[in-house]
């Protein structure tokens, strides 16, 4: 082979990874500006539920009936029991995600949000996310081992077009699926698309969440203090998990048909609204902020627990990622003052370390921390999430989720998060 020869190969050897390149920045720019687009609207949507339920309460005694309009539509549309896990199977498996599932937790999540559900957003981001880019990927023709990578790009997308947090929603995306292994052929449309989302949601009003935090000077005695707390946010993490868990298969084993279930679900909103007040309906973002200045009830985050439990277990739909930060910022701001931490930054330790625990993402959820509250107290952030993702064990709110490598040590073992 002469040199010219050489050099043509080179060239072409080279242009094979351009052509990759520009490949998955154009499919992540496409699946960005799809799901940014979409992303902004069910925000603006959860947002004028959630409006007009604070405007005219009464829409409270609605609960029982949504329910069942909830229920009938998942019946109707043969999506019964579809939900993240289905995004998350797709990806591992390259099981299809119906395109029904789109508009359907769309509808579902404002009805659940409108009527005073306890629910958040990010998590029916990721199924509507998933089911853009996984059917964009279809579209597209790509192979089998192609549509895994544009499922995650739907979900950075949407992720962060709500939340205002792309380098989170990008890397979440990724490391959600298995623990342990992120599919680095991801980075360059998962980034992409995560970016160009939260452009679009920039664009159309949706502002970015940031949290002002004043992190106190790094020392041994403080950092002990912050690993003490992060460990019994590693403990809430569980009770949330177990608790979403249980209540939800207490409702299947004990409450015959999906109806009934609705219905009981809705008339336990109800009385649960009644004796605890309407701070746990909806997201609770307003909640969230108040613990982040430093005040909070002292069984704010248990209180939030049932509620969300109650909503996503007897048949309503909607997120657990906000309520995991609802249930960590209170849990932090009620515990940090035992453990001589500032309350506020007590909160925004434990919205990181429990949200950490729940969805077994370190990475990520050390990344929120610098998106959310800036850089400033990193070191704080990144040794909570590692204890806390150490310390909850294997459970895991996604049961299609697998643990690919031991978190006691450097051991191959393959299980699903446990329930």
């Amino acid at each position: 082979m002469n040199i010219w020869e050489k050099i043509l190969a080179r060239l072409e050897h080279w242009g094979e990874y351009v052509a990759v390149l520009v490949k998955w920045i154009a499919i992540g720019f496409v699946v960005g500006v799809v799901g940014g687009g979409v992303g902004a609207a069910f925000h603006i949507g959860v947002e004028w539920a959630t409006e007009l339920r604070h405007a005219h309460p009464q829409v409270l005694w609605m609960l029982p009936v949504a329910g069942v309009v909830i229920t009938l539509l998942y019946r109707a549309l043969r999506l019964e029991g579809e939900g993240t896990n289905k995004i998350i199977e797709s990806v591992h498996f390259g099981k299809n995600v119906p395109i029904l599932l789109v508009p359907l937790i769309f509808v579902a999540t404002c009805l659940t949000h409108l009527v005073g559900g306890s629910a958040g957003r990010e998590g029916a981001a990721l199924q509507i996310g998933g089911g853009i880019g996984y059917q964009t990927g279809r579209l597209m023709h790509l192979g089998e081992k192609e549509l895994p990578l544009t499922t995650q790009c739907g979900m950075a997308a949407l992720f962060a077009a709500l939340f205002g947090t792309p380098l989170t929603a990008a890397i979440f995306a990724l490391e959600v699926i298995s623990v342990g292994v992120i599919y680095y052929a991801g980075l360059i449309p998962c980034i992409t698309a995560a970016a160009v989302g939260y452009g679009v949601a920039k664009v159309m009003g949706v502002a970015p969440t940031r949290y002002a935090i004043l992190a106190p000077e790094v020392d041994a005695a403080m950092m002990v203090r912050v690993l003490l707390l992060a460990v019994a946010c590693a403990v809430v993490s569980i009770i949330f998990v177990r608790g979403m868990h249980w209540i939800e298969h207490g409702a299947k084993k004990f409450i015959t048909g999906s109806y009934r279930r609705a219905i009981t679900g809705g008339l336990l909103l109800l009385v649960l609204s009644h004796s605890f007040g309407t701070d746990y309906n909806g997201a609770g973002m307003d909640v969230i902020a108040r613990a982040l200045s430093g005040e909070a009830d002292s069984w704010a985050w248990l209180i939030k627990i049932l509620f969300t439990a109650v909503t996503i277990g007897f048949g309503f739909k909607g997120g657990e990622v906000v309520p995991s930060f609802f249930v960590g910022a209170t849990f932090g701001c009620i515990l940090a003052p035992l453990f001589a931490i500032p309350a506020p930054f007590g909160a925004a330790i434990g919205l990181v370390a429990v949200f950490c625990g729940a969805v077994n993402c370190p990475i990520a959820s050390v990344i929120l921390s610098i998106e959310l509250f800036g850089a400033e107290g990193l070191l704080f952030f990144a040794a909570a999430c590692a204890v806390s993702y150490l310390m909850s064990g294997y459970s895991g709110l996604y049961s299609s989720q697998t643990i690919l490598y031991s978190k006691q040590q450097a051991e191959y073992i393959n299980i699903h998060t446990k329930e």
